[in-house]
Parts: structure tokens; sequence; C-alpha cells
């Protein structure tokens, strides 16, 4: 009874303890300019996708005429004709607060990172730091 090569393998494979090796290091320092430049990258990211959602948003509700009805209902709740809607929700308009928006995001997300960094690094000197385990499957 001789079994095939691929027989033999699976036995010796299976009867064998695959060897993984398991290691633990303590993250005691995160680097200051290091944290300011992922946090800009991570802002600019969410100011790219608030500004493209903010048009896309825009177009939609502009190609289902919500503008048309909201500006029909505002004309009879205000009673004045002289007020238009759509002149204050214009393409422009909801697009340059989208992009003031977006700044303001990208300075906020950089601070905050920067902050972030700072408090660490000094709250490792209290708590030593945070333990993270890595392993080789």
């Amino acid at each position: 009874m001789s079994s095939s090569v691929a027989e033999k393998l699976a036995r010796k494979s299976s009867t064998r303890k695959p060897n993984s090796k398991q290691v633990r290091l303590k993250l005691v320092y995160i680097d200051f300019w290091s944290s300011v430049k992922l946090s800009f990258l991570v802002g600019l990211c969410l100011a790219i996708i608030a500004i493209v959602g903010m048009f896309l948003i825009w177009t939609m509700l502009n190609q289902f005429h919500i503008f048309d009805q909201l500006n029909s209902v505002f004309k009879d709740i205000s009673g004045t004709q002289g007020t238009d809607l759509k002149s204050i929700v214009g393409l422009g308009n909801v697009m340059g607060f989208s992009i003031v928006v977006a700044i303001l995001d990208i300075v906020v997300t950089t601070v905050l990172g920067a902050v972030f960094a700072l408090l660490y690094n000094l709250s490792v000197k209290i708590t030593g730091g945070l333990l993270v385990g890595f392993t080789n499957n």
C-alpha cells in the first residue's frame, strides 16, 4: 500500500505545529511632526470628502426640485414675493460654505493630531506607555 506524495505531505504538515512568534512592544513616544503630517493628510481627505459630498447632495436636491418646493413654501409662509430662497442656497454659496468648512476641518484635525501627540508623550511618563502585541502567523 503505497501512498502518494501529496498524502505524505498532508500527514507531515498536520502533525507539525506551526511556528508562531509573538512580540510585545511598548509604545513610549509618538513623533510630533509625524503626527502633524498624518493628521493633516487625514484632514485633507475628510475635506475632499466633505466638498464632494456637499456637491453631490446639492445636485441631487436640485434634480428632485426640492429647492423649488421649499421656495414656494417659504413664499407662502412669509407672504413676500421678492424673497428667493434659491439665491441663498445656490451652488456658488453652498460650495463656498463647503470650502470654508473644509479648510476649518483641515486646521482643526491637524491641531488635534498635534495635541494628541503632545498629550500622549506627556502621559507616557505617568503610565509607562501602551503595550502592543504582534504575532507572526
